[in-house]
């Protein structure tokens, strides 16, 4: 990788480590779920950044792809168990991260350890060349000895420029594969731990979506939608939010583009048993002795 752009990634990496710990600071009992989302990302754009995909917000037995609608009044209650997952870039270069707070109470806090020490863990055997089967047997047995489990339909993922979920995905058990993680990549590692079962399901559609490619005829606010988010950063995931004040009716004009196929919605993810859910990540850059930690 050149150096300017492993620059980049350092700089993103850092703002979104930053955001990450705002964020998680806000999560607190009756305040909303849209007051920290919108702080967050207004910080990643202060610190000259780019918001690479909409803030998640993901309670309880729900594991990814939750933001809130606009003018959403959902706020958080005593004893929610709340993952934050922030995403920044610079020129296209990508920091992921997430981690894991509880509102008030204290019931989940081994759970909250077990995906930390089980990252942790990870990160200290990770380098060039090592399988992507043996990371998936850390995460698994350090969340085994601590008496939960993996979601094992939930992945860390190889990030490119521009992409977010690239090529390599890195398992959160040992899935007995021969792929092998290679030396000067980008990937992001995140554990999920779960009271339940170890798997998560499509509940329904979230206001997450991306960009597909515009297809058939589309009426004057698809066509503005479509304008707006390819003017913005086509290539990454974008809220409803983002969108609110320059398109009409935005909420119905989504629904007929992803109807159209020319944009997907994300689906919230649940565990399938109702299990409490926790998620610590970080992004980190690969080398041949072991890994740098963009997002620390």
């Amino acid at each position: 990788m050149e150096d300017d752009g492993l620059e980049k990634w350092k700089e993103a990496g850092s703002i979104a480590s930053k955001a990450r710990e705002l964020g998680a600071g806000l999560v607190e009992e009756d305040v909303t779920y849209l007051e920290v989302v919108e702080t967050v990302e207004a910080y990643i754009l202060d610190q000259g950044a780019q918001v690479a995909f909409p803030t998640n917000i993901a309670v309880n037995d729900v594991a990814a792809h939750y933001t809130p609608r606009p003018g959403e009044k959902t706020r958080f209650r005593y004893g929610d168990l709340v993952k934050v997952d922030v995403g920044a870039h610079i020129d296209g270069y990508i920091g992921d991260t997430a981690k894991t707070v509880e509102v008030g109470s204290a019931t989940y806090t081994q759970l909250i350890q077990a995906s930390k020490k089980a990252l942790e863990s990870a990160i200290e055997v990770i380098r060039g060349g090592i399988s992507l089967s043996t990371i998936g047997s850390i995460v698994e047995r350090t969340m085994n000895s601590m008496g939960f489990k993996p979601i094992v339909n939930l992945t860390g993922h190889g990030i490119e420029r521009f992409d977010l979920h690239a090529g390599i995905s890195v398992p959160n058990y040992d899935d007995r594969g021969r792929e092998f993680l290679p030396e000067g990549t980008v990937v992001a590692i995140e554990p999920f731990a779960t009271t339940g079962v170890g798997e998560v399901r499509s509940y329904k559609r979230s206001n997450i979506y991306r960009m597909v490619r515009a297809r058939g005829r589309l009426k004057e606010e698809q066509r503005l939608a479509l304008e707006t988010i390819q003017t913005g950063n086509p290539h990454l995931p974008f809220s409803e939010r983002w969108l609110e004040e320059r398109v009409p009716r935005v909420e119905k004009t989504l629904k007929g583009l992803v109807r159209a196929g020319s944009v997907y919605s994300y689906p919230i993810l649940r565990e399938v048993s109702g299990g409490m859910v926790s998620q610590w990540e970080h992004t980190l850059y690969i080398t041949d002795k072991g890994c740098r930690i963009l997002t620390y």
